[in-house]
């Protein structure tokens, strides 16, 4: 087959492209290289698409309908396919552009291509083509150009209907950016005229991926108006995780908690699935850990404490990559660590959160925010403990840093003042450059005051001084519900009647202030209302996990008012829910490693090397391009300077190169001394592919790295169109990652079929 976005062949002449690098231009570097397939469950969509290719046709339909679902990782993929099949399908490069909308550059570069083609187009796809090519490339630079260009999209589109009034999926396209356009500064007409076009589409196909639009549409405003298509959003396209996601946004908005977390489990699943299926990192898919920390949070507010602290385990055990997953970035690992620690202190679970000091995840991680969070939540913990040294050692550090920052602070404000004075301001512009240099440190200033706060708070409460815990601890501003627990035990029964009350008003729905409320209007002797509090409690008690803290001090409670000792009720349906699949059959709670393919190839020294004499120790695998490859000489140059540290890791290396056997002593000629870990030969790219180091559309190699861990699981990768350089990053994570076993989901080596088997409310 022809490859796909066949560039002008004097684009490809005018210099040699470096191995890795696409020979269509640096668009085609990025984003997925590795062929797609027909997946089940990506929705019924009506795209016409012009290819002498009926397979390319096929492949456009489905990337139109991961684009309906923001899935753009994959809609990618599948109109590269397209394209791959028929480099003449123009349509195919217009979805390439429009699954980088939010990436400019490279929309900019795939809608040229179509541009170039679209002449063998239909007319109604050189419409769509021609007004994302006016859209992508006008001015942007002012919020007037923004708005101007938006509907100008918009105006296009609205011709190209009037000239095609049946054709559902650039209405679809237009519902979307009516409301996704708002940040460009668009005007939305009418949100109900709006919804009307959407149910235009649905009128046509009523399971169409439309529905996730109006849920969109309505999520801020009125999200009563979006139950159905959160019904149905799902198994519209139930193949893709946005599509369970976005349900759960109106569910949360209406305080149905168990619904949205039943959604959003969805949508983990599906997620994990595929990413074990297909063997791509996490947190390279749109959405993906804010879906998960979304989940961890509404799990909290229904009780499930011990699954939303496996799931938010789950996330920091994701592997971190400086490109998608990071302390510095909001990915998986950075909420991880922020709602594993939330979980914790909602439940009470002080040794849980003081076992996390020999946690690798929460090691110094350069962030100081970050950094100070894990401080704070370890020092309280430990005071609450009774851990008095332990945790006067971490005040101790904290409040070095607190000192640290008010003479930084003290020394910028001073050094403001002279320069404004040697400016010869006015006074009042001295006292502002004085108010401005202040200010910068104000944030790090306050919350290092009520960490410290909170860890005097928690250690006075342990001691018995409710009183001076209770001072303490309002300014540290701990949770509310234990705040009025606090204020109980501290005699200030009233106070903490009323702040509950109040609680339970604004987090409607939520289990953890009823809790509370139950607890302090029995203290007080209010016995019916402690029951009454008790019996809406219960009503929302399906998933509660019974054994923490908060819900362990209602046991005798219970027992008081009759209650049996599992006071849970099951979860009462709705009625609105439609027709819900099974979990299981969506994929596994929790992401797992998948295994590493089995090899055995040539090294230099004519013996053979396999994967399998890595066996019961760690190995990190490097694919490199030959000895020609001046990236890969110098990746593997780092790798054989920085060694000692990977040995010192427990490391093995082994490079794999796509030279023949005869031709490794070459690249051992490129550094003197030789390398000190073996290479062996993979000419005909056999293992390559295995491992996905191969760009299917161009049939040329790809740069990878891997860590496969001592019981031969993938725990770490990289593949790419460069060599990965960072020597240092990779010893460290593997470290983390070795140090830790990782979950164990049942292996994916199937699509999932989704099939509609039972009506629940949720777990």
């Amino acid at each position: 087959a022809a490859p796909a976005a066949a560039a002008p062949a004097e684009a490809a002449k005018a210099e040699p492209v470096k191995e890795g690098h696409s020979v269509h231009g640096e668009v085609f570097n990025e984003g997925p290289r590795q062929a797609a397939w027909l997946m089940p469950g990506m929705g019924a969509v009506r795209f016409p698409a012009t290819s002498v290719s009926e397979e390319a046709r096929l492949f456009v339909q489905q990337g139109v309908a991961q684009l309906h679902g923001y899935w753009y990782f994959e809609s990618e993929r599948s109109f590269r396919q397209a394209a791959m099949l028929d480099p003449d399908c123009a349509i195919a490069y217009w979805g390439m552009a429009m699954s980088n909308r939010g990436n400019p550059g490279r929309a900019k570069g795939f809608i040229a291509e179509g541009m170039k083609r679209r002449e063998k187009a239909s007319r109604r796809e050189k419409l769509l083509i021609e007004a994302f090519d006016r859209l992508i490339n006008a001015k942007a630079d002012n919020d007037g150009e923004r708005e101007s260009r938006a509907n100008r999209y918009v105006s296009d589109l609205e011709d190209l209907l009037l000239e095609f009034p049946d054709d559902i999926e650039t209405k679809t396209i237009l519902c979307e950016f009516f409301w996704a356009g708002r940040r460009e500064g668009l005007k939305m007409p009418s949100q109900l005229a709006v919804d009307a076009m959407i149910q235009e589409v649905l009128d046509v196909e009523p399971l169409h991926p439309v529905h996730h639009f109006r849920i969109h549409l309505w999520d801020g405003r009125k999200p009563e108006k979006a139950l159905q298509s959160s019904a149905l959003g799902g198994l519209a396209s139930p193949g893709i995780a946005h599509m369970w996601h976005m349900p759960g946004h109106i569910y949360s908005r209406l305080r149905r908690y168990h619904d949205a977390v039943w959604q959003q489990e969805a949508s983990a699943r599906v997620d994990h699935a595929q990413m074990m299926r297909d063997r791509v990192l996490p947190d390279q898919i749109h959405n993906f850990a804010h879906n998960n920390e979304w989940c961890i949070r509404n799990m909290i507010a229904i009780g499930r404490a011990f699954d939303a602290e496996a799931l938010a385990g789950n996330m920091l055990s994701l592997p971190q990559h400086p490109k998608y997953n990071d302390i510095n970035r909001i990915g998986s690992f950075r909420y991880g660590r922020e709602r594993l620690l939330e979980v914790l202190e909602a439940f009470e679970r002080w040794d849980r959160i003081a076992a996390l000091q020999s946690n690798v995840s929460y090691a110094d991680s350069g962030n100081t925010e970050e950094d100070l969070k894990r401080d704070r939540a370890t020092g309280a913990a430990l005071a609450a403990l009774g851990r008095t040294v332990e945790a006067a050692a971490i005040r101790a550090k904290l409040q070095a840093s607190l000192d640290g920052e008010k003479q930084k602070q003290s020394e910028a404000v001073a050094e403001a003042e002279k320069k404004a004075r040697e400016a010869k301001s006015d006074d009042k512009a001295i006292e502002k450059a004085r108010k401005d240099a202040e200010q910068k440190f104000a944030g790090n200033l306050r919350r290092l005051e009520k960490a410290i706060q909170e860890i005097d708070g928690r250690g006075a409460l342990a001691a018995g001084d409710a009183a001076k815990a209770l001072e303490l601890l309002t300014a540290a501003e701990i949770p509310v519900e234990q705040l009025a627990l606090l204020q109980q035990k501290a005699g200030k029964t009233e106070d903490a009647i009323k702040k509950i009350a109040d609680r339970v008003n604004s987090k409607n729905g939520e289990v953890l202030p009823l809790a509370a409320q139950t607890e302090i209007l029995f203290a007080a002797g209010r016995r019916d209302e402690a029951k009454a509090s008790f019996e809406k409690l219960r009503k929302l008690s399906s998933t509660i996990d019974l054994a923490v803290p908060p819900m362990a001090r209602l046991a005798p409670i219970a027992a008081e008012f009759g209650f049996p000792a599992d006071w849970r009720l099951p979860a009462e349906n709705p009625g609105d829910l439609g027709v819900r699949p099974e979990l299981d059959a969506l994929g596994p709670f929790r992401w797992s490693p998948s295994a590493a393919s089995e090899w055995t190839l040539p090294g230099v020294d004519e013996m053979p090397r396999a994967l399998s004499d890595y066996r019961g120790r760690p190995v990190v695998v490097v694919f490199y391009l030959g000895y020609g490859c001046l990236h890969c000489a110098e990746q593997l140059k780092a790798i054989a300077k920085d060694y000692q540290s990977f040995r010192e890791a427990g490391l093995e290396v082994i490079a794999i190169s796509t030279d023949k056997q005869v031709n490794l002593k070459r690249a051992l000629e490129n550094l003197e001394g030789g390398f000190p870990f073996p290479l062996a030969a993979d000419p005909e790219l056999g293992v390559f592919r295995k491992y996905r180091c191969y760009d299917d559309f161009e049939k040329v190699p790809l740069h990878g790295t891997f860590l496969v861990d001592a019981k031969g699981r993938v725990r770490w990768q990289d593949i790419s169109f460069e060599p990965f350089m960072n020597t240092q990053f990779l010893v460290k994570e593997s470290k983390r990652l070795l140090s830790f076993e990782p979950e164990t989901a049942p292996a994916v080596t199937v699509p999932i079929t989704v099939l509609p088997a039972v009506t629940s409310a949720g777990r």
